[in-house]
């Protein structure tokens, strides 16, 4: 359980115990007011005073991750949710393949998962996500772009064509292709017999202090993407959290092994151009132009813009500064600009 998650359970607890009371004068605070209240406070401190910072999530921590970012290509089709290492990445790209389904872009580096699935194919433009990154690259098949990139050496990878059976494997309670899975002990192990870098200094990202979170905007407690108004994506935002748990339709998504909820702190929606190349529903995206973007958190909306910094998908203002973002995982949706945002995204 994530700390702010621990404060907010303690507080609630404590404050049901003294409401219970009936005999306490409500002018004053009682004892497990005020002892609630000291254990925020030295949670805060405590995070505060941990000697590290995740360069891709902002969080405190223990301990420095020295590895480099992972980058999985994660299935979105409804045979393959719910999916399993999601709550544990730091960024999520959400992208239209074929037709009106998404696929993830998944960013692992403050916390690897003990396995991470079902792996899916790869597009040339889900390659220049991972390489804004420098991540070494996981996916299971891939275009004939795609292919080709990666064949000329664009970015490190593994592919499950190369090693299904081996470092990646089937689940036998789903059918091909929607059951491809890896743990990142076998991630690691052919990175490393790739001879490929696994460690590596990661240029963070910028974030809010703890204490500084902007809260101006418009309300959005709820968040809803219609991709090609097929594929519904929904986010809800908890005040107790304050995150946004995500659903498919009606179905939350949550990891598959634990049943835990995903939990994001920054959502940034942007619109980009999108265009079909061939009869199998391949598209290009543009990822360099920037344009128009909502970035929403702490239950609020603002519409900003977005710019490719470094080959990364960020937020900037006005004067194309980069914008802040709340400690915790991004979850980035790409929409096409046609329709555009207007005509599919809502908010209230």
């Amino acid at each position: 359980m994530k700390w702010w998650m621990i404060i907010a359970v303690a507080a609630t607890m404590f404050t049901v115990a003294g409401c219970s009371n009936d005999s306490t004068d409500e002018s004053e605070p009682t004892n497990t007011e005020q002892d609630a209240e000291t254990m925020e406070e030295e949670s805060e401190e405590n995070a505060a005073e941990l000697p590290f910072t995740h360069p891709l999530t902002g969080m405190k921590s223990e301990y420095e991750a020295k590895n480099r970012p992972v980058a999985v290509m994660i299935n979105n089709h409804p045979a393959a949710r719910p999916q399993t290492g999601l709550v544990d990445a730091d960024v999520m790209y959400e992208v239209l393949a074929e037709g009106e389904m998404t696929r993830f872009v998944a960013i692992f580096h403050s916390t690897l998962p003990e396995e991470v699935g079902p792996v899916r194919s790869a597009r040339e433009y889900h390659i220049e996500l991972v390489n804004g990154y420098d991540a070494a690259f996981v996916t299971h098949g891939w275009s004939p772009g795609a292919e080709q990139q990666l064949r000329a050496g664009r970015t490190d990878y593994l592919s499950g064509l190369q090693y299904d059976g081996s470092l990646f494997q089937r689940s036998s309670d789903r059918r091909a292709p929607h059951n491809s899975y890896i743990t990142f002990e076998n991630i690691k192990k052919g990175i490393e017999q790739e001879g490929y870098e696994w460690e590596a200094e990661v240029t963070p990202l910028t974030f809010y202090t703890n204490d500084d979170i902007q809260v101006v905007g418009n309300a959005a407690s709820e968040v809803v993407i219609n991709y090609l108004n097929r594929n519904e994506v929904t986010y809800s935002y908890d005040e107790t959290t304050g995150m946004y748990h995500r659903f498919n339709g009606e179905m939350q998504t949550v990891d598959y092994k634990t049943d835990e909820p995903l939990e994001a702190a920054n959502l940034f929606i942007v619109e980009t151009g999108h265009r079909v190349v061939d009869d199998a529903g391949r598209r290009e995206i543009n990822l360099t132009e920037g344009g128009r973007g909502l970035l929403i958190q702490s239950g609020i909306a603002n519409e900003v813009m977005w710019k490719n910094i470094d080959g990364k998908i960020l937020p900037v203002d006005e004067n194309e500064n980069e914008m802040p973002l709340k400690p915790g995982l991004t979850w980035i949706n790409i929409v096409p600009s046609s329709p555009g945002m207007d005509e599919s995204v809502t908010y209230n």
